[in-house]
Order: C-alpha cells, then structure tokens, then sequence
C-alpha cells in the first residue's frame, strides 16, 4: 500500500524509536518496535499486494488475481526489481488464457528481470515452450523445455514436461 521508500522511512523511524525506548528503560516497547519495524522491512522486499494476488492465485481465482494486480499503479517505481518480475509472472499466467501473445511478453520480462524460486523460473520457461509450441516454433520450444526440465529439482513439473515433450513428437 505503501511506496517501497516510504516503508524504509517508517522502518528507520520506528528502529529510532525502539533504540530511544531502549535507553530510557523501556526494553518490552524497544523489543516490540523492533519487531514492527521488521515487518515493514518484510513488506519491502515482499510486497503485500503481490502477496494477496499469490493468494488469490492458490486459490485459481484468475479476476481475483487481476483485480489486486491492477492496484499497482506504477510497478516500475512502487516494486523492487524482483518483485517486478513476480508482477510480469502473474500476468503472464493470467494472460495466457486470454492471449498468448501478450502472455508470452510478460513471462519473458518476468525472466529478464529475475524470479527468485527456480520453480517459477521452470515454470515461466515451461509456459514459453507451451507458447512456442503452439506458434510452431519447436526449437525454441525444446531449449525452453531442457531448461525447465534442469530447474524443476523437485520433480513438480515432470509430468507436464513430459506431456510436452510428447506433443513436440506429433509436430
């Protein structure tokens, strides 16, 4: 709700706070500041609008996604630059059921400016070849699904990839 600079003002105004609390005697309240001015830190680096659009993301409530989406009103200079690569990798997800073209610019910003988990780097990079797949564009496609096939450690992708894999065949 707050610009990102705006939060690290608030942070640095409690922690002052907190530090007067502690030399006057007041080490509960300098205690508990500290822990307020945490949570503003927190909400810098994670922001709670993109927060509550993952939610309504878990949840497959693609409108209810856009509609916190479309608070943002200048992702440029309210978000930080990963936090602005979730914002693309939302869009795109939420625009590839609509339009791929459309989808496949935000999932490709999402990669130029960085996802912090490799799921969601294989994800994005598995959407890609999804989109590349449908265009006929099948070796972009394929270095786009060895890529996903590399991040997803975990195996949650395995079968989608295979999946897609199979289709690449019938092309």
């Amino acid at each position: 709700m707050f610009n990102k600079n705006i939060k690290l003002v608030i942070a640095a105004l409690i922690i002052a706070y907190a530090v007067y609390q502690f030399i006057e005697g007041g080490i509960g309240n300098g205690i508990a500041l500290i822990l307020l001015a945490g949570i503003f830190i927190f909400l810098y680096f994670r922001n709670e609008i993109i927060l509550l659009s993952f939610l309504r993301m878990r949840k497959q409530d693609l409108a209810g996604t856009e509609k916190w989406l479309t608070k943002i009103k200048n992702p440029e200079a309210a978000l930080i630059t990963k936090q602005q690569g979730y914002y693309n990798y939302l869009h795109g997800i939420i625009y590839s059921q609509k339009n791929l073209t459309t989808a496949e610019k935000y999932f490709r910003k999402a990669l130029k400016l960085g996802l912090t988990m490799d799921y969601d780097i294989a994800m994005a990079k598995l959407s890609l070849a999804g989109i590349a797949m449908q265009k006929r564009r099948k070796r972009e496609a394929t270095t786009l699904l060895q890529e996903a096939k590399k991040l997803d450690k975990n195996n949650m992708l395995t079968e989608q990839i295979k999946m897609m894999q199979q289709q690449m065949k019938k092309i």
